[in-house]
């Protein structure tokens, strides 16, 4: 990409220049680690690109300027016609939720540590234990992440699903009464202590479902005086909760406006600085939704509320794919049987059908349901309205037969994929600059079953979908939205930008070659175009190859 040369830049240049005096006026006497020579800047800033070398030495960023001609390196790096840029921080990862221990993973299983589908697409940190679940304790967790090394930074979260959990056990499906808040409150406020970065909830989730705003507000209170934050899986993210059937369950669910409105009371509660985790309008019914939510959050932020959100540039959600539009009270143990005697009953059957057409609409309707499994494999990559169509029956009705006929140990007879989003939505909520680029994604190693094409692709996607090729946003702000805004809002003041001082978490990659290549038919596919990746200064991606290490910190604040 060549950088726009205009009275602009040249101005940005002095002003750089003149906040970084030691910037392009290096000593012959300067000696680096690492020279990336002739490369073009993108700061993380959201500001225009400037030619410019940065010098690595000591895992920190020692200049930004003019520096080939004018000092030695270990190791120069000729990185003309390509883009450097701070490292990716993904605000909303489960990477490593499951590590409490130092023997989680062994043997293969040891390179999960490592993150390869993270620093592949260029993310340096990532924020974990999101959606309510964490361990208990944040610093076992830290101590074994640490003593067994990561290969990307990582900042943890205390669950609010955890903490209910442990104080409540199985009675939970209730308010919580003051002395359960107080000592939901004590563990709250003990892993802050031990390093917790804030709380994240899963108000979706059991058995935060039964929480009320009052209890979730008097937990976020603990996390304020440590400048924690607050990131919220909504209690919906449509009209309707995911738990939600309408033949079981009390008519008026909680919706994702009351969801923002909510989020939007605890921050002003608290004075918290809280985050819509993984922000969407999902349902065809629902489709548009952006308007009125981001309306709310505008509103609210020109009131004071600290809020702010996070988006993955994907209009499909679900982990591995497993859509199942058939409700499990129609299905027992025995699926089939349990199935053909609900049919043979009017009142159970239109009761079923009800709860299949909700479910239809709350994924996108059939023409947005595809079926990645199937016995039949004449089924595969078609849409359930396809093979309606084919099969001269309704929507319903094939959603219907693909559990009779289809793999009777599953759970609606074929593995199915929802894309259950709307661009207009996606690019609406990427489009604000409070909206910070998020994966929702585990760690994954190729060979492993199915998983969302987010878990490898999402940054490289988020700059070549959105900014380059739908233009949504500019490539600035996409490299801002996955740098220095994560950055702001999970207050890490070291690290986001290119800036001398800094922590040299540096991603380089080409422009014209910079990709997603994960599908949700074959997700295990490291993205292209990104050249180099350094981790606190030493490289985690050196020339387009993985190079295992593990520099990452588990960050505190």
């Amino acid at each position: 990409m060549k950088c726009i040369k205009s009275l602009s830049i040249v101005f940005l240049a002095i002003v750089f220049l003149m906040a970084n005096p030691n910037s392009g006026s290096a000593r012959n006497s300067d000696t680096y680690d690492v020279l990336f020579i002739n490369g073009s800047v993108l700061d993380g800033t959201g500001n225009p690109c400037f030619y410019a070398d940065v010098g690595i030495k000591g895992g920190k960023i020692a200049a930004v300027g003019r520096l080939k001609n004018k000092v030695k390196a270990g190791r120069i790096i000729d990185i003309e016609g390509k883009i450097i840029s701070p490292g990716f921080i993904d605000i909303h990862t489960h990477a490593y939720d499951r590590v409490d221990s130092e023997k989680v993973w062994t043997g293969k299983d040891e390179k999960r540590y490592f993150a390869p589908n993270f620093v592949s697409q260029g993310v340096t940190t990532l924020v974990s234990n999101h959606c309510g679940t964490s361990p208990l304790s944040i610093k076992k967790q830290k101590d074994a992440l640490t003593q067994r090394g990561i290969g990307p930074n990582a900042l943890l979260l205390i669950g609010h699903n955890t903490v209910r959990r442990y104080v409540m056990k199985d009675d939970f499906q209730r308010p919580a009464t003051q002395e359960e808040i107080r000592l939901m409150q004590e563990l709250i406020r003990k892993a802050m202590e031990e390093g917790a970065a804030g709380m994240s909830s899963g108000l979706e989730y059991v058995p935060s479902i039964w929480s009320t705003v009052d209890e979730v507000a008097a937990l976020v209170e603990e996390i304020v005086p440590f400048g924690g934050i607050f990131l919220a899986h909504e209690r919906a993210s449509g009209l309707s909760p995911m738990w939600y059937v309408p033949s079981q369950d009390e008519a008026g669910p909680p919706n994702m406006l009351e969801n923002i409105l909510e989020l939007i009371e605890v921050g002003k509660r608290t004075g918290a600085t809280v985050v819509a985790a993984h922000i969407k309008a999902r349902g065809a019914d629902f489709w548009g939704g952006s308007r009125a939510i981001i309306r709310l959050i505008n509103e609210a932020r020109a009131q004071g509320v600290d809020i702010w959100a996070d988006c993955y540039p994907y209009n499909s959600s679900g982990s591995d794919g497993r859509t199942v539009l058939i409700p499990r009270w129609a299905l027992g143990r025995n699926f089939k049987e349990e199935l053909k005697k609900v049919l043979e009953e009017p009142e159970k059957r239109k009761d079923l059908y009800g709860d299949i057409k909700h479910a239809l609409n709350w994924r996108g309707g059939a023409e947005n349901i595809i079926v990645m499994d199937y016995p039949d494999k004449s089924y595969i990559g078609k849409t359930l309205a396809q093979l309606a169509g084919e099969h001269k029956i309704s929507d319903i009705e094939m959603a219907i037969q693909l559990q009779m006929e289809g793999d009777p140990k599953r759970r609606g007879g074929a593995r199915m994929r929802g894309f259950s989003m709307s661009e207009i939505d996606i690019e609406a909520f990427s489009a604000q600059p409070w909206t910070a680029t998020s994966s929702d994604a585990s760690i994954s190693l190729p060979g492993d079953g199915p998983v969302h094409a987010r878990y490898y692709g999402t940054f490289p996607r988020k700059i070549r979908h959105y900014a380059l090729e739908r233009k949504a946003i500019s490539l600035e702000n996409a490299v801002r939205a996955s740098t220095s805004l994560p950055a702001q809002i999970m207050g890490l003041r070291d690290r986001g930008m290119i800036r001398e001082g800094l922590c040299a978490d540096l991603v380089v990659f080409d422009l014209n070659t910079i990709k997603d290549t994960a599908t949700f038919f074959e997700p295990h596919q490291y993205a292209e175009g990104i050249e180099f990746v350094m981790v606190n200064g030493t490289f985690v991606v050196d020339g387009r190859e993985l190079t295992w290490k593990s520099p990452g910190l588990v960050l505190t604040r």
